[in-house]
């Protein structure tokens, strides 16, 4: 009996081993199964991969969305800020170690660097013939006087004001005759130069419209101008300047991004320009729209933007205090911009820019 008990308890001793020594093995499985069935890297944060290729095919296809709403214009509007998603996308891609969405993001990093990457770095030159500055002077700015001096001030040899309101004008026309001894307004845009003026006209932006556009006198028509055309005499010879301030825009619960007035006189401006006869021409003033936005395709295929050739950054001039786009412009056509910057704050909600241009 003793050895029967001895016999089991030895056995019993020998199954307990038996099961130890099995006991990591199967551990080593269902580890090695774990694993497996763990999804790898290409596997993980698949939904941010597709975030990351949606927001490439934006960039890319940005003309292709439907402008109902004006929902093609807003995109284009602040086109350069989807940029920011991209570093959040990937902040994301690297916490879900996705190598899917990490590769994803290389479309929407290659997309934006083709189309901003050259408002990155500053591409100004020094020396310029002439300087060309402009600025939305605000029709309710609280200190017209201090925005002339500014102005005065910048050394600008031509200056375009937009935005001018009947009781500032003469303010503006004092402050500034002894700097500009020539000047023009008409309506609410004027043009300021220390050359000599001529052949200033209106262009009609199509302010007045609808059927009861054509019955108003052309005295009541003027007053309410928004553009004009006048030649500066320059020693390299005669440089045709365009002062424009196209329709705002607004944003509407029910009509979305409300661009019609700007739209409607952005045409007839780009079939001025593209039957002015002078082979030099700038155009310059507040266009309420950045040059990505669809609906200046016409002007942009005739002139160049200051700032994109000769700017350092993105020149954002609107609203003063926390500039998110660029809607002030300089355009021009041949002659070079050789530099572009944004001027310090006025009283206005725009900033001013100047650009320095030589033939």
């Amino acid at each position: 009996m003793v050895q029967v008990d001895t016999a089991k308890q030895t056995g019993q001793e020998g199954a307990g081993r038996r099961d130890t020594g099995a006991a990591p093995w199967r551990a080593g499985i269902r580890r090695a199964i774990l694993i497996c069935s763990r999804p790898g890297p290409w596997k993980r944060g698949l939904v941010l991969a597709a975030l990351a290729l949606l927001l490439g095919l934006l960039l890319l296809l940005h003309g292709q969305i439907t402008n109902r709403g004006g929902l093609g214009s807003l995109v284009e509007t602040f086109l350069p800020w989807f940029g920011v998603f991209i570093p959040v996308l990937l902040a994301g891609a690297l916490w879900r170690r996705s190598a899917s969405a990490v590769a994803a993001l290389l479309l929407p990093v290659v997309v934006w660097l083709s189309l901003f990457g050259g408002l990155l770095g500053d591409k100004s030159h020094p020396g310029s013939d002439l300087t060309v500055a402009t600025h939305n002077v605000g029709a309710e700015n609280p200190d017209p006087v201090g925005t002339a001096r500014d102005l005065a001030a910048s050394g600008a040899d031509v200056l375009a004001l937009v935005e001018l309101a009947s009781q500032a004008r003469g303010t503006y026309e004092k402050e500034l005759a002894q700097a500009y001894p020539y000047h023009t307004v008409l309506g609410t845009v004027g043009l300021w130069s220390k050359l000599p003026l001529s052949d200033t006209r209106p262009v009609d932006i199509d302010t007045d419209y609808g059927p009861l556009a054509d019955t108003k006198p052309a005295d009541v028509k003027l007053a309410y101008a928004r553009a004009l055309r006048a030649t500066v005499a320059t020693d390299q010879g005669p440089l045709a300047v365009y002062v424009a301030h196209l329709g705002s825009v607004r944003v509407f619960p029910r009509q979305g991004f409300w661009t019609d007035s700007r739209d409607r006189g952005a045409e007839p401006l780009a079939e001025a320009v593209a039957a002015e006869q002078n082979k030099r021409v700038v155009l310059l003033g507040d266009l309420n729209g950045t040059m990505d936005d669809r609906a200046f395709a016409d002007i942009t295929s005739q002139l160049r933007s200051a700032q994109e050739v000769a700017g350092d950054g993105f020149g954002f001039t609107w609203p003063a205090r926390f500039p998110v786009a660029r809607i002030d412009q300089i355009l021009v056509r041949g002659v070079e911009p050789k530099s572009s910057w944004v001027l310090p704050a006025t009283g206005s909600d725009h900033l001013p820019v100047a650009a320095g241009i030589s033939w």
